[in-house]
């Protein structure tokens, strides 16, 4: 299972959601640090985060990030007995990192995990065969709310993707109600 954190966050909080999930130490978690790194705060505060992309040559973004998600994998894949599809989960703006990685050539996948944004739009050509996803949002969303869900249910559903939603008590964040709907998910890929 690879993580995608969200905007102004790091590796170590996606993993901390992915280790959230009910069985989780049944799959190799791995978390990808956005390449755009930068620092948050200022004087001795300042912490190193990241975000994946802005508007700005969103193009040749894309394709380095797809390159470096691409490379991840392949030395996960060297490095440990991998069996099986990988699942790409993201919050935030890493979703559309997750959908990204599970739309790969060459490389098949297991799922995706869709917490709190869209699916990217140049994707419409790409979901032929796509995997089963869950989606998900906070009913307090200020960003992600339940019609964008539905529209993106609607579409992935429309491209013949399984899909399966759901919606928690929460804002914009990874809650344990939502890492519970993410185990039965799960469960059903195992």
């Amino acid at each position: 299972m690879m993580g995608f954190h969200g905007q102004a966050e790091d590796a170590e909080t996606q993993m901390a959601r992915l280790d959230m999930i009910p069985d989780a130490e049944r799959w190799i978690r791995v978390s990808v640090q956005g390449l755009n790194r930068y620092y948050r705060g200022r004087g001795d505060a300042q912490v190193v985060v990241a975000g994946w992309m802005t508007r700005q040559d969103r193009e040749l973004a894309i394709a380095d990030n797809r390159a470096y998600v691409a490379a991840v994998l392949a030395e996960v894949e060297r490095d440990f007995p991998v069996r099986g599809a990988p699942v790409f989960a993201g919050f935030s703006q890493g979703v559309a990192m997750a959908y990204r990685a599970a739309a790969l050539p060459g490389r098949r996948a297991g799922g995706v995990i869709a917490l709190a944004a869209d699916v990217p739009p140049e994707l419409s050509d790409a979901l032929d065969g796509f995997p089963p996803v869950l989606i998900g949002h906070g009913n307090r969303d200020p960003w992600y709310g339940e019609a964008r869900m539905n529209e993106d249910a609607q579409r992935l559903r429309a491209a013949g993707v399984s899909v399966q939603t759901t919606v928690f008590d929460g804002a914009h964040e990874w809650t344990p109600e939502f890492g519970a709907a993410c185990g039965r998910f799960l469960a059903t890929m195992v």
